[in-house]
């Protein structure tokens, strides 16, 4: 009888433990998921949802070399000027396709002859929110002494431009500087005024722009 009821007993026991580390064990995994379930968001399964979405909208809205990058035509006309010989206000100075790229540089198609030398370059750097400043330079040709249209080599031409791009991405606008030089780098004309720019896309037509 006595042996009966130990081995009951030890039986019992061993039922009531299991049931303990079993509830234990439960327990522990509860605490365990909601800790990791809390930290799910940075998973790789998480980078397609909703927070990797916002996280990706935000960076490119706060992304300042993309509302600059791109195709645009610009126009460049005197305001400012003084002194003999200078622009009157509302003189255009030129008209140009221009391209800013991604990495930091810049080309221009000028309205100039091509024969005058119509394609320059630049750099350009951010220096606020929206605010890009460009650091050009263009060489060019003299063709008022080349009676076979070939124009004859001139000095350089250097134009420093501070814009704004518009918040919809779609204008700029700003001020220039252009200093014109012989070829042996005297200064020939200084000439400042205002830029006004609209971007190209591919459905942008000639009469939208020209």
């Amino acid at each position: 009888m006595n042996t009966t009821f130990k081995r009951f007993a030890a039986a019992l026991v061993l039922v009531l433990m299991g049931t303990i580390l079993t509830a234990k064990a439960s327990a522990e995994c509860g605490s365990y998921l909601p800790a990791h379930k809390a930290g799910a968001v940075v998973s790789p399964q998480s980078w397609s949802g909703a927070e990797f979405s916002s996280a990706s909208l935000l960076l490119v809205s706060e992304d300042s070399n993309a509302s600059i990058v791109g195709m645009w035509k610009a126009t460049f006309t005197a305001e400012g000027n003084t002194g003999p010989g200078a622009p009157p206000d509302g003189a255009p100075i030129d008209s140009a396709l221009v391209q800013w790229h991604s990495d930091g540089t810049e080309v221009m198609n000028s309205g100039r002859p091509p024969q005058d030398g119509n394609v320059c370059f630049g750099v350009w750097e951010k220096t606020g929110k929206f605010r890009y400043t460009l650091n050009h330079f263009g060489t060019g040709n003299d063709t008022a002494n080349a009676p076979s249209g070939i124009g004859n080599p001139s000095g350089p031409t250097h134009l420093v431009e501070d814009v704004m791009v518009s918040r919809d991405g779609k204008h700029y606008a700003g001020t220039f500087t252009l200093d014109a030089y012989d070829p042996s780098n005297t200064l020939v004309a200084h000439i400042v005024g205002v830029i006004t720019a609209t971007r190209i896309t591919v459905h942008t037509s000639v009469s939208s722009i020209f």
